[in-house]
């Protein structure tokens, strides 16, 4: 299977899967924050997202204007986030607060239709 298409199908299912998360169990994203003033949970955390998007990345850096740069956009998104939480963790946690609770949400529909985009464009249900 071509990287493109299994990481439209990966990042499609994970973020449809992140908004009913979140949709049925509000209280997560309250929970995220809180858990981001723990230093162990923010170094743990700014690893993950260092090694998920550095892999994405080098597998996947294509730059075409359709649903492969979103995919690359996931991968950079995620990098940069984690080098910040690691590198900034306090300057970074302050803009999180900043952010509030609404935003957060409004963040995460986007999240959802970008998954059903990249669902979609991989397999086919809506012409576009």
């Amino acid at each position: 299977m071509e990287n493109s298409i299994f990481l439209a199908k990966f990042w499609g299912w994970y973020l449809i899967i992140f908004f009913f998360i979140l949709s049925f169990n509000p209280k997560r994203i309250k929970q995220i924050f809180e858990d981001l003033k723990d230093e162990k949970f923010l170094i743990i955390s700014s690893f993950v997202a260092i090694i998920v998007g550095l892999l994405n990345i080098l597998f996947h850096n294509i730059w075409e204007p359709n649903y492969k740069l979103i995919i690359t956009l996931i991968g950079w998104s995620s990098l940069c986030i984690g080098l910040s939480l690691f590198i900034f963790p306090k300057q970074t946690v302050l803009w999180l607060k900043f952010i509030n609770v609404k935003l957060v949400q409004v963040i995460y529909i986007l999240l959802f239709l970008i998954g059903l985009f990249l669902l979609n464009a991989v397999y086919n249900v809506l012409p576009y």
